[in-house]
């Protein structure tokens, strides 16, 4: 097992002195816009926004997911307005901006494999619904909106650097897939929208590899490895390893997300900037299996192929998050694994119907 598993506690510093609650007082009484706020980091950021006295609202399809995922993820419980609609129904957009303060834009057709599978679904989500999101947001005179990125666009990172490499925000960029390239254009558009002139400021946060309860892996996808190899595991089946398990992952833990993209809508320097948000430790795939197989007695791992468009991946540099956030993430790796764990072995019900009846 490599030292980014073992050091996960030592690289990640202690919250900020001033916690980050304290700090979304300033939302108090603001009204918020979550777009695809019904998916996990959607639903854990919407509960957040709620404690900190946001009045928010979100707008989401809820069809990324079976119904028994949305359950899970407790979207009705977290005191949000929910409006199941579509990103590219402007007039539904303009009618939810309508004296909105800030938007959190995280709808998005966020599966690397089905984007590579339906580039047209992809583009109309990814890119034709961000134009309508970014328009609008511009026409309402939001304060701020908040980008959700991705780190997908680094793809490999520099090509001439050999093993794991940290990805920094200024760095030239690598998309390797349709759902990466998506993203990146999403961040151009925004920077050209709301840049300059606009009564809109924007910041933009790229999510590194976001895990922990209650995720649940999607049919056909080769995303959410926590989810993966502990759901594999717990019903006997082998943890595949695409590509031996050698890529790469900064893997954020979804309250830290959550907490980082609030902070986002509030920090003053965040205002046109672009942050990182992860942990700056590397952990392999491998690592993770290595986490997740003594809680399994007699589980084994697989090698299998590596999917096109998964990269070999790379982590974090976090200055500037620690910068211009104040913010850093707080859940090692070992921990956050041992809290998915327990929790999928408390609620057995949460793996997938297709997924069990593969073993049936």
């Amino acid at each position: 097992m490599t030292a980014g598993v073992n050091g996960a506690g030592a690289g990640q510093a202690t919250a900020a002195a001033e916690p980050a609650l304290s700090r979304l007082e300033k939302l108090r009484d603001a009204r918020v816009v979550v777009t695809g706020g019904g998916g996990l980091v959607g639903s854990r950021l919407t509960a957040l926004l709620h404690r900190a006295g946001a009045h928010v609202t979100v707008l989401d399809r809820m069809d990324a997911y079976p119904d028994s995922a949305h359950e899970l993820f407790g979207t009705a419980g977290t005191g949000a307005e929910l409006v199941i609609g579509d990103i590219t129904d402007r007039t539904a957009v303009r009618r939810l901006f309508r004296g909105a303060d800030h938007v959190v834009h995280a709808a998005a057709y966020a599966d690397v494999a089905a984007c590579t599978r339906r580039p047209d679904i992809a583009f109309q989500a990814n890119v034709r619904g961000t134009e309508i999101v970014l328009e609008e947001a511009a026409a309402s005179r939001v304060r701020r909106l908040v980008l959700v990125s991705s780190a997908s666009v680094y793809g490999d990172g520099d090509p001439g650097i050999q093993g794991p490499q940290m990805f920094s925000e200024d760095q030239t960029l690598f998309p390797l897939s349709v759902y990466a390239n998506s993203k990146l254009w999403a961040e151009h558009q925004t920077r050209l929208l709301l840049g300059g002139e606009s009564a809109t400021e924007y910041a933009i946060v790229r999510y590194f590899s976001v895990y922990g309860d209650p995720q649940v892996p999607k049919p056909g996808s080769h995303s959410w490895m926590v989810a993966w190899l502990a759901m594999h595991a717990r019903l006997g089946l082998p943890m595949r390893l695409n590509g031996g398990g050698v890529q790469v992952r900064d893997l954020v833990h979804v309250d830290d997300i959550a907490e980082a993209t609030a902070l986002a809508l509030i920090e003053e320097q965040m205002a046109g900037q672009t942050v990182n948000v992860g942990t700056g430790i590397p952990t392999s795939v491998r690592d993770v299996a290595e986490l997740i197989a003594p809680h399994f007695p007699g589980s084994e791992c697989v090698v299998t192929p590596r999917p096109d468009g998964d990269p070999l991946g790379g982590y974090a540099c976090t200055e500037r998050s620690r910068e211009l956030l104040r913010w850093q993430a707080r859940i090692p790796v070992s921990e956050g694994v041992n809290r998915y764990v327990r929790w999928l072995t408390a609620t057995p019900y949460a793996v997938p119907r297709w997924l069990s009846e593969s073993v049936a």
